[in-house]
């Protein structure tokens, strides 16, 4: 699996259309999906998966700039849904596609959604790799030289991988991805949405750096979680046996969750790496400008557009979560 920073061939994302997540804003969290794929089609070429029934709506929203794609989905979490993409010795590209269950079955159906990752494989015509793993997209991070970090909430779930041991899932992790060590965090449990995704608290930079979320009330409950986690990779070394050099960057304030909204994401960390830009949330708040110059430290070369929105947010994922790189390949086919 490359590093995000890697070059991209494209993006792909899916358009909104679950009403039990996005209830009464699904059509403008749909104009936030329109914001964010705009933003990242003046980088590289982006690819909207829309359910036939919605492909209409999704074309005369997005404009000319995005490539609208019919396929049958259940909802738009496409970096959990869809396919990995890895990169083999001799550069080919291919898809690795995990078994995917809604997050523990937390959204009923899933079934299309659980076979869109085989169906944009087609599309783009990769070889596809398949695993009986349960693991969405945003419970891992590659740094594209042989590590990979991931979270024991999510991975190791009984409601999604019952009875496996670590040791057989890092096994499994390693053998889909090409990696060669993988790290554990804990995790996050107050996550009910995920499970405590990765990437809702850390991000690669580079290998052997990572930007690591952190919480600066410590009074809020994930105050000692994020602690914990940061300790891990404080002590932990890579593939290459590199320490860790931690970015610290910190967690949307709670006064920025709308009222009522209890799973809102106020992740920082949870941008997508386009190619020559960071396209990043924002919130409406003045701490949008510290994160902008947080992340021109830790991107340099690179442009930072951050993007405001409010809805998306609502569905308890970010920019991150909605997106997926697909990674250009090295030779031909």
């Amino acid at each position: 699996m490359p590093g995000e920073w890697e070059p991209h061939s494209g993006c792909w994302m899916a358009w909104p259309r679950r009403l039990e997540i996005w209830r009464e804003y699904l059509e403008a969290a749909r104009e936030d999906y329109v914001r964010v794929a705009n933003a990242i089609a003046a980088f590289e070429p982006v690819t909207m998966v829309a359910d036939p029934a919605d492909a209409a709506d999704a074309r005369a929203r997005c404009g000319s700039g995005v490539r609208v794609l019919p396929i049958p989905i259940d909802d738009s979490w496409l970096r959990d849904s869809g396919p990995t993409f890895v990169i083999d010795a001799v550069g080919r590209r291919a898809a690795a596609l995990f078994t995917f269950n809604a997050w523990g079955e937390k959204c009923r159906p899933y079934a299309a959604d659980a076979a869109v990752g085989a169906r944009i494989a087609n599309a783009v015509g990769d070889r596809a790799f398949s695993s009986a793993l349960v693991v969405e997209g945003g419970g891992f991070c590659a740094d594209g030289e042989g590590t990979l970090i991931t979270a024991e909430t999510c991975v190791l779930n009984p409601n999604r991988n019952p009875g496996m041991t670590k040791a057989e899932a890092e096994a499994e992790l390693c053998a889909m991805l090409g990696v060669q060590k993988v790290i554990w965090l804990p995790g996050d449990e107050t996550d009910t949405a995920t499970d405590g995704h990765v990437d809702g608290y850390v991000a690669y930079t580079k290998p052997g750096t990572v930007l690591c979320e952190v919480v600066v009330d410590p009074t809020d409950p994930r105050y000692p979680i994020m602690a914990e986690n940061r300790r891990v990779l404080e002590t932990a070394t890579d593939a290459r046996g590199r320490r860790f050099e931690l970015i610290p960057i910190a967690e949307a304030p709670r006064s920025a969750v709308p009222p009522g909204e209890s799973a809102y994401c106020r992740s920082y960390v949870n941008f997508y790496l386009a190619n020559g830009a960071v396209v990043a949330p924002a919130y409406g708040i003045a701490e949008d400008q510290e994160v902008i110059a947080t992340l021109e430290r830790a991107y340099p070369g690179r442009e930072v557009v951050s993007v405001p929105l409010k809805d998306l947010f609502r569905g308890g994922g970010g920019i991150h979560c909605i997106t997926q790189q697909e990674p250009a390949a090295r030779s031909p086919r």
